[in-house]
C-alpha cells in the first residue's frame, strides 16, 4: 500500500454529495470516489447506501420547488470506492 492509500478515510455505508445533508462527509470529498451501480460506473449519483442497495439519480432535466434537480431512487447492486 501506498501513503495516499492508508490516508484516506474509511467510506461511508451512506454518502450524500449535499452539504446540507446530515450524511455529508467533507473528508471522503478529497479524494476522487467512483460509483459502480449494477456492475456499470456511474457518474451521476447523487447520494448512496450500501446497506439498503440504493442510489439516487437526478431525473433528467426536471427540478424540484427550489430549483434543485428532482432525484429518484434506484435499487440494485451498490459500490463505492477510491479511484
Amino acid at each position: 500500500m501506498t501513503d495516499a492509500t492508508t490516508q484516506r478515510p474509511a467510506l461511508p455505508d451512506h454518502l450524500s454529495i449535499d452539504p446540507r445533508s446530515p450524511h455529508y462527509a467533507p473528508a471522503v470529498f478529497e479524494h476522487e470516489i467512483g460509483i459502480r451501480f449494477n456492475d456499470k460506473e456511474r457518474f451521476d449519483v447523487e447520494e448512496y447506501c450500501l446497506s439498503e442497495g440504493w442510489v439516487k439519480v437526478p431525473a433528467n432535466k426536471t427540478l424540484d420547488r427550489k430549483g434543485k434537480p428532482l432525484l429518484i431512487k434506484i435499487k440494485g447492486k451498490v459500490e463505492a470506492f477510491y479511484k
